[in-house]
């Protein structure tokens, strides 16, 4: 297997706005309060952090921020797909230059591709750079999957070490771990950790980690220390939570839950919009339960 960019539980961090820009001070505030929790990666600007709808001088700003916040504490993975393969490659270099310590870069979308443009698509961004790559497998937002196969051809590149498996098929991970050994597995899916790191996966890129960090992380040290049933049990009793926290399209829900928790979270970017009424209150029920206090 190749080297883990990170071990552990990496959070797909929200990015939090005043109206049309982003607020610094209260991104710096969250990342701090994610390394005392005792996250151990920061996934800048990914789904979760709205990157779909940053202009590249605005995405550029947030990750150059979060790798000097952090300063080398703990590994920060920069978000720098799209579906054009040349903007994925000038965003890459960039996040490169700023100090990434590895990017995430997904499936491209809508224009799409065969499996024979994947292995050119991922395989030119990675050859870019000299940082580790991780893709983004999530065909329910891309509408398309890395297959088996296709992964075979692409860890033969050095610095594509690891997939990011958020297709919410087992047997699909499986077929992975027992077919491509070389490359690094994440969840991600909250749902899924336990599951995941059961086939040999090494941690998840977590939606859940925003809201509660130590939790999320402890899913994956319990395990990797041998402690599976501890594991499982917290895998288990988060699961309402975890289930909330995807009721709506993410980040609606995690994004509302970081505003109810205190942190200025703020607004969502057209499309996307405010939740329902009956799911909110849905989301603030199983938030009480787990022990969140709301504010």
């Amino acid at each position: 297997m190749k080297k883990a960019p990170f071990v552990g539980s990496g959070v797909a961090i929200i990015t939090p706005f005043i109206g049309d820009k982003i607020n610094f001070d209260a991104l710096g505030q969250i990342i701090e309060d994610q390394i005392s929790g005792g996250t151990d990666a920061i996934i800048i600007c990914g789904t979760t952090g709205e990157a779909s709808t940053m202009p590249d001088e605005e995405h550029l700003s947030a990750i150059k921020y979060a790798i000097d916040k952090v300063a080398g504490r703990i590994p920060v993975i920069a978000g720098t797909g799209s579906n054009d393969t040349h903007h994925a490659i000038n965003l890459s270099k960039k996040a490169e230059e700023y100090g990434a310590d590895g990017i995430l870069t997904v499936t491209p979308y809508y224009n799409k591709t065969t499996q024979k443009g994947l292995v050119s698509h991922f395989t030119q961004i990675a050859e870019s750079i000299s940082i580790p790559v991780i893709l983004y497998n999530v065909p329910s937002r891309t509408g398309m999957s890395i297959s088996v196969d296709t992964l075979k051809e692409l860890v033969k590149v050095p610095n594509i070490v690891a997939i990011k498996e958020a297709s919410g098929d087992i047997g699909y991970c499986a077929k992975v771990a027992a077919q491509v050994p070389e490359i690094v597995i994440y969840s991600g899916n909250d749902d899924m950790i336990v599951p995941i790191m059961s086939l040999g996966g090494k941690g998840v890129i977590s939606v859940l980690a925003n809201v509660m960090p130590k939790e999320a992380h402890d899913i994956c040290s319990l395990f990797l220390e041998g402690r599976v049933q501890e594991s499982r049990e917290l895998q288990l009793k988060l699961l309402k939570l975890i289930n909330a926290l995807f009721i709506e399209v993410n980040p609606i829900p995690v994004k509302t839950a970081m505003n109810l928790l205190g942190y200025a979270a703020g607004n969502l970017r057209a499309p996307l919009c405010d939740m329902s009424e009956a799911n909110l209150e849905k989301l603030k029920a199983a938030m009480t339960e787990t022990g969140l206090n709301i504010k």
